[in-house]
């Protein structure tokens, strides 16, 4: 039977719990569940609420998109400086391109919405998924600053790239952009244009390489880890046009194979070199052609490329049926 005390505790009770402003049934079934989750001890059911609600806060701690391009720039400030490049181009054009998306908070982006601002700021596959990967960096730093409980980019699916062959210079075209080099101011672009059409070495990576990585005493060039595309080292043999014209305009160890404003210059010595649609990987893409052509060995050209797989030599960038037709490989001239 309840006694008085009972009752005034219990009436003082439902005040606590109207005073709160819920329904005070509401009230009391969290109460319960409280209290249930410190197994009915009061001092226990008080700290279960405590760490829940720190808990809470750190799930719903957050910034906006903005804020979190800047620390994931932060966090990649040891890169290269093209790889930074890109990553504040692309991160710009999303905030330019993306409604509101500079102020949006990051926990609460989800999969779908960043599917569609990738569509909706860049135009071609290829495009879409280096941009993938770059959001896909923002929204991984988040994770690690807790930010965002996941990265949600991981549940867009790349785009699908068909890809083509690129057309290889054909002999004349070869000697006449060698010759164009040798003239185009007092050749200072001579060795690097030599290096990407004789070894096959990426643009960027030729960008990176001083003549200390040149040598013609082993007949290879090393492309460092940190020069290289795929972070791999490798060695890329000189074959012997390629010798000849290193030896005859050798340099000093210190310096860079690539004259200063080097993009600038390249981009005139092809145009004035007759090239008016100057594809940026035709002389890669010559260079492997030319090799297996020569001497049939797809493994071989792996390393020579630096590419992981053969599978890519295969699909992009064999045009044999133009050597045959040419006759003698470049290489070995």
């Amino acid at each position: 039977m309840k006694t008085k005390s009972d009752r005034t505790k219990e009436l003082a009770a439902v005040e606590v719990l109207r005073q709160t402003g819920v329904d005070v049934l509401e009230a009391a079934l969290v109460a319960k569940a409280a209290l249930e989750a410190g197994r009915g001890r009061v001092k226990r059911a008080m700290a279960c609420i405590a760490a829940g609600e720190e808990e809470l806060r750190r799930r719903e701690k957050t910034v906006t998109f903005a804020r979190a391009v800047k620390e994931a720039l932060e966090a990649r400030k040891d890169r290269r400086k093209r790889t930074l490049s890109d990553f504040r181009g692309i991160t710009k054009r999303f905030m330019k391109r993306c409604n509101k998306l500079a102020n949006r908070r990051m926990r609460s982006i989800s999969a779908e919405e960043c599917r569609d601002y990738i569509r909706e700021a860049f135009d071609t596959p290829r495009q879409r998924n280096n941009a993938r990967l770059i959001l896909s960096g923002v929204f991984s730093t988040a994770c690690k600053r807790g930010w965002c409980a996941e990265n949600p980019v991981r549940k867009v699916e790349p785009e699908r790239i068909e890809e083509k062959r690129i057309s290889i210079l054909n002999k004349e075209e070869i000697g006449r952009l060698v010759h164009t080099a040798e003239i185009f101011e007092g050749g200072v672009c001579l060795a690097a244009t030599a290096i990407m059409l004789y070894a096959g070495v990426r643009p960027n990576e030729v960008e990176r390489l001083s003549w200390s990585d040149v040598r013609l005493d082993a007949g290879v060039i090393c492309i460092a880890p940190h020069h290289s595309k795929t972070g791999g080292a490798r060695h890329v043999t000189i074959f012997p046009p390629l010798a000849r014209i290193l030896q005859r305009i050798r340099r000093t160890e210190d310096e860079r194979i690539c004259p200063p404003n080097w993009r600038r210059l390249w981009a005139r010595l092809h145009r004035e070199a007759g090239f008016t649609d100057w594809q940026p990987d035709v002389l890669r893409h010559t260079f492997a052609t030319h090799h297996l052509a020569t001497f049939r060995n797809y493994a071989e050209l792996q390393l020579e490329m630096g590419h992981r797989s053969a599978e890519l030599l295969r699909t992009r960038y064999i045009a044999m049926e133009r050597v045959y037709r040419r006759g003698d490989s470049m290489l070995v001239c």
